[in-house]
């Protein structure tokens, strides 16, 4: 089982590494908000439950070079 501490850890990086997202910006971000963004940068849907592979992560860094 995991912890929130290491869910939080993991989804911190996730939003900065793909979103560009700052830390503050992360925690005043709601659950609801972070969700639908992941779901948006992942197509949605089922896609959405798995974490992006290393491929998706480039093609979004090239799409969006700037976050």
């Amino acid at each position: 089982m995991t912890c929130f501490a290491d869910g939080a850890v993991r989804l911190a990086g996730f939003a900065g590494a793909v979103l560009g997202w700052s830390p503050a910006a992360f925690w005043r971000a709601t659950p609801a908000e972070l969700a639908a963004v992941v779901m948006a940068a992942s197509g949605g849907g089922a896609a959405a439950m798995t974490p992006p592979d290393a491929a998706t992560l480039a093609r979004m860094r090239e799409a969006f070079p700037d976050g």
